[in-house]
């Protein structure tokens, strides 16, 4: 696994808002528009809040830049080597710099996957989401299985580094159906798969679908006994899970994400997007405008979209770096948690959570959760933190 003790980096994380439909289950920022999106126009509000981001953090070294959304796929690859470009004449890229593109499988094609690959992309993450196509409808995706496996062929034909999502814990979902798909996946995987288990999230079509009783998910002990599986067969076929639903080859974890992880600083950019990064020695968390055009007026009038933040106390950054770091594998350093706080964990609250099975120290200086505490990994850290 990538070391530990190596700085968490820097980040940039770009959003791009648009889709080509809503999926029932997502409650992230995205947005469909029937006519065409004026990519230049974005492209030049991108490109004014990266430079006011810029003027906030200082000189710093780009190590991951993570363009999500939305469908991030829909754009043109001059559209992502403008913004690629832009982060580079503001900072300083480091030369082994993570550079990953979100992509959904309909919408890939051979010739624009080669543009990202030219305009600095390096790894693709593909939002397969499942691997049979009657579960693909329901989740109302809008590819089928055949399309996946052809969008994972010609990534792996052009980007150094592939990673593909599956939700799992899906209604009527057993776990021999999920262990033969789990099996299928890793089969086609390059080196990293994320693995998420289907949450019903308020605001969403499958919120008011579920309340309705027209579907059920797994309790929480069969969505327990699906997530024990996944955990042991990854392992077993040499993807470990490094965080609660990421797997990877050692080596292979997403770096981006290692940096919220590991509590790192990231500026957000684009409709809706989050940053936390450290200005004037605090901590500060920055929030955008969520609807797109709006987003662009924001930006064109005062050079940023920035609607909400707060500066976090001492309490709160150690709180989240907590609740960040349980959620991998390596676990936390204890010494970085007593800079944050300015106080140690309690060891009995330590003791106690490892009596039950739920926390296990690594020498004397990580404490890190067992597969135990990941299933109920909230209320680990609400007892441990109070």
């Amino acid at each position: 696994m990538t070391d530990p003790d190596r700085a968490p980096g820097f980040g940039v994380y770009v959003h791009w808002p648009f889709c080509a439909a809503k999926c029932p289950y997502c409650d992230f920022n995205s947005h469909v528009r029937h006519q065409p999106v004026d990519q230049a126009h974005f492209v030049r509000a991108f490109e004014a809040e990266l430079s006011h981001m810029r003027a906030r953090t200082g000189p710093r070294e780009v190590t991951s830049v993570f363009i999500g959304g939305g469908t991030p796929s829909l754009m043109q690859p001059a559209t992502v080597g403008a913004i690629l470009d832009a982060i580079g004449r503001l900072w300083t890229v480091a030369g082994d710099a993570e550079v990953t593109l979100e992509a959904n499988p309909s919408s890939v094609e051979a010739e624009r996957f080669r543009g990202y690959r030219a305009a600095g992309v390096t790894r693709v993450s593909l939002g397969v989401q499942a691997l049979n196509d009657a579960d693909l409808r329901f989740l109302g995706r809008l590819h089928d299985v055949a399309e996946a496996r052809r969008a994972i062929e010609i990534a792996r034909d052009t980007f150094p580094r592939l990673s593909f999502d599956l939700i799992y814990a899906r209604p009527g979902q057993t776990p021999e159906a999920w262990g033969a798909e789990l099996e299928q996946a890793i089969a086609l995987a390059a080196d990293h798969l994320s693995l998420y288990q289907l949450t019903i999230e308020e605001g969403t079509p499958f919120f008011a679908l579920h309340a309705a009783r027209k579907f059920a998910v797994p309790d929480g002990e069969h969505a327990a006994e699906l997530y024990r599986m996944t955990q042991q067969v990854t392992a077993a076929r040499g993807l470990p899970a490094y965080e609660i639903s990421n797997h990877a080859r050692p080596g292979a974890e997403s770096r981006h994400n290692l940096v919220y992880w590991r509590y790192g600083e990231y500026v957000g950019v684009g409709p809706g997007a989050h940053g936390r990064f450290v200005e004037d020695g605090r901590r500060i968390v920055t929030i955008t405008e969520r609807h797109p055009e709006t987003w662009c007026g924001l930006v064109e009038d005062r050079g940023h979209g920035v609607v909400d933040g707060e500066i976090l106390t001492r309490s709160q950054e150690a709180d989240e770096f907590l609740l960040m770091g349980l959620r991998l594998a390596e676990g936390i350093d204890l010494a970085r948690y007593e800079a944050l706080s300015g106080k140690p964990l309690a060891n009995d609250r330590i003791a106690l959570l490892a009596g039950e099975a739920l926390l296990a120290p690594i020498g004397n200086s990580r404490l890190r959760a067992t597969p135990a505490g990941m299933i109920v990994l909230d209320a680990v850290v609400a007892d441990l933190a109070r």
